[in-house]
């Protein structure tokens, strides 16, 4: 049967079920914030971990945070024509990645009449044109085992109407499309696709987004049912979750970790 030959498999015991021992993790933007968290969430169970992103010394002092066995790369996401490359390097110094994690991203706050199509695309190269580059180029890898997680990190931004962020928004609201498609064409062959979509998380990347906008930053704890901004480790929790045995029949959906924020009022 399709999927049959997949390591990752139903578990017998609890701590089997969410075990990610023997996995190879690649995170994307794994020197900060919710990379960051990903990261060490992933090696806490297990995972031997390898991180990217676009400043060395971030990632070399990430990578000593997160203590021995973790590997880095310089890679920019947006540079897909260097991506097969990362990839060739990564199989032949670390193995097979069996889990992606597409959390490399940034943000940009304008208005609509101030925002130019530029900004839409470069927000668009990273978040969406970056992920599935790197997506593709690693499938073959997983689709030869049998088996592979990959996760792609959405947003509030993927669902709800937000003002001065249209270049965000279409980027994470196409990284929804995208793994529908991901979704669609492989997880009868063992590779399974999910998103995480953070709600507000207390990291840089927030904090810049509320700077001098103490309104906001009341709204949107009114809307939150918990009534607080979540934490990057609640994010790393979710992935390891999606990637691990416990979640083997669970593929194509996008998981909240949002305190609530999507169904509040």
């Amino acid at each position: 049967m399709p999927g049959s030959t997949r390591r990752i498999a139903p578990a017998s015991s609890f701590p089997e079920a969410f075990s990610l021992q023997g996995s190879i993790a690649l995170v994307t933007g794994g020197g900060t914030g919710i990379g960051l968290a990903v990261a060490r969430c992933l090696k806490a169970a297990g995972a031997r971990v390898v991180i990217t992103g676009r400043r060395e010394g971030v990632l070399e002092e990430a990578a000593r945070s997160l203590g021995d066995d973790v590997r880095f790369y310089v890679h920019d996401v947006t540079e897909t024509a260097s991506t097969p490359g990362l990839v060739e390097r990564v199989t032949r110094e670390v193995g097979t990645v069996d889990i992606l994690v597409n959390n490399a991203g940034t943000h940009l706050k304008k208005p609509i009449s101030e925002t130019s199509e530029e900004e839409i695309q470069r927000l668009f190269q990273v978040h969406v044109t970056g992920a599935f580059t790197l997506t593709r180029e690693l499938l073959p890898g997983m689709l030869k085992q049998g088996n592979g997680s990959v996760i792609f990190i959405a947003s509030m931004a993927s669902y709800l109407a937000l003002p001065h962020v249209i270049s965000y928004s279409v980027a994470k609201t196409a990284v929804l499309g995208m793994l529908r498609s991901f979704t669609a064409e492989y997880s009868s062959r063992g590779v399974r696709f999910n998103a995480v979509t953070p709600g507000w998380i207390e990291t840089e990347m927030m904090a810049a987004a509320m700077r001098g906008d103490p309104e906001r930053s009341r709204k949107v704890l009114s809307r939150i049912m918990t009534r607080e901004f979540g934490r990057p480790e609640d994010v790393g929790w979710a992935v390891v979750y999606l990637s691990s045995p416990a979640a083997h029949y669970i593929t194509g959906i996008s998981l909240p970790v949002d305190g609530g924020a999507l169904v509040g009022f």
